[in-house]
């Protein structure tokens, strides 16, 4: 019997620099699905969002995600329509990092996503490490 809550989850991000807080995003989320697609951000996308472009390109980004044992399948994330990418996958959850609830954008997204069966759950984030910490590490070699 599987004791998976979800049949498809979905999740997103740039995955650049690639460290734990990004593994245990993608542990957790797959521990409560069957099948768990990740949505790697375009280097386009990513120019065109924080006007600065990742220091991993996305197709090895896309690479690197994909050989994680948690992830089921890898596509590029192109534009930011969600609503969009969860129709055309027939995700039932979507899963995002909990520095995300409560904002205006998931507010409304969990509210789309409700009226098509999916929920949207909050993972816990990972205190002390982001991609934009490890650039300032770097920067300070």
């Amino acid at each position: 019997m599987n004791d998976k809550k979800y049949k498809i989850g979905y999740t997103t991000g740039v995955f650049d620099l690639f460290h734990i807080g990004h593994l245990n995003i993608l542990r957790r989320a797959k521990e409560q699905c069957e099948y768990l697609i990740v949505g790697v951000t375009s280097d386009a996308l990513c120019m065109k969002r924080k006007n600065k472009y990742p220091i991993i390109n996305e197709k090895e980004r896309m690479e690197i995600v994909g050989a994680i044992r948690y992830v089921d399948k890898v596509i590029a994330q192109t534009d930011m329509d969600k609503l969009k990418a969860v129709k055309a996958i027939g995700a039932d959850a979507v899963f995002v990092g909990s520095d995300w609830k409560g904002t205006e954008s998931w507010n409304r997204y969990e509210k789309e996503f409700r009226e098509i069966g999916c929920d949207v759950v909050y993972l816990e984030h990972t205190d002390g490490i982001s991609s934009t910490i490890l650039r300032e590490k770097i920067g300070n070699l």
